[in-house]
């Protein structure tokens, strides 16, 4: 175990971190790096799935935020991590939605953000913590969430300004290498027509997925798919978790791979497996 390894992970709303690398997370955390997670809003625009915390989501009180914070307390607890931050503070950006719903017009929702100001924020984040290793989502924001979007802008301009002495306040640091989350068609050709949830009869129905060829990494995180499941389950709210599947509010199943899929967008390319896929995220 190497407590000299510091990884970030950048993501948009509570439980985003656990359905895209929470294994990975998790892997690193017990294998002793510095794992830092940052989460951008409170996820005030969610679908809640059980209906006795529905009202949860009425009205601008914001509860369904506050309490999808107290679901991410327990799904960092879960996964073993113990740095997480808001960016800025909890509540400073506000979920948008999807993509052009009335909220993404809020001036206080993340899509709204100034990109220096939210990146300012997170330089403060890499300047304390000196992660070798950032990850986030990719130009797409995955699948087209803007809030995933403003996620990987944020986390991109952070990344290049971080070691500027220039931008935001602290002691200049380079994080080396930069990643994005992926899913291999190949590999979510496994979640068509199968499992306990809602079944698609094929791959392009789920909305998500790149070609194989701009996977470039493949973290092997089998060993704590039961961390990954018990953070899944911490998000109640947004998240239903049956055996290996699991399933958001559309109900639509997807499998609990034993692997997480990443594109790197910086840095040198690390040691690679008889696939030609990098083994993890640190050089």
């Amino acid at each position: 175990m190497s407590p000299d390894r510091r990884i970030l992970f950048v993501h948009a709303h509570p439980d985003d971190e656990s359905i895209g690398t929470g294994a990975t997370m998790a892997k690193y955390a017990a294998e002793g790096a510095h794992v830092c997670l940052v989460t951008c809003t409170l996820g005030e625009e969610g679908e809640v799935i059980p209906p006795e915390l529905r009202h949860l989501a009425a009205g601008r009180e914001d509860r369904l935020g506050e309490y999808r914070a107290g679901e991410l307390t327990r799904a960092c607890a879960a996964l073993g991590v113990t740095d997480h931050r808001f960016l800025g503070g909890a509540g400073r950006w506000r979920d948008s939605g999807m993509m052009g719903a009335p909220t993404n017009e809020d001036p206080d929702c993340f899509w709204q953000a100034d990109l220096d100001l939210a990146a300012a924020e997170l330089v403060g984040v890499i300047r304390e913590v000196c992660p070798q290793v950032v990850v986030t989502y990719d130009d797409n924001g995955y699948y087209g969430h803007p809030d995933h979007i403003q996620a990987h802008r944020v986390a991109w301009r952070a990344f290049e300004k971080a070691a500027d002495p220039a931008f935001g306040e602290g002691e200049p640091w380079a994080p080396s290498r930069f990643y994005a989350t992926a899913m291999p068609l190949s590999v979510l050709e496994q979640g068509v027509d199968a499992g306990p949830f809602e079944r698609l009869k094929s791959v392009e129905e789920f909305g998500f997925g790149v070609p194989d060829a701009q996977v470039t990494t493949r973290v092997d995180a089998g060993d704590h798919l039961d961390a990954k499941r018990a953070a899944l389950r911490a998000h109640r709210t947004q998240i239903t978790v049956k055996s290996d599947y699991f399933a958001l509010s559309n109900n639509i199943g997807q499998p609990l791979f034993p692997a997480e899929y990443y594109t790197r967008l910086a840095g040198p390319e690390g040691p690679l497996d008889e696939t030609g896929h990098e083994t993890g995220l640190f050089a």
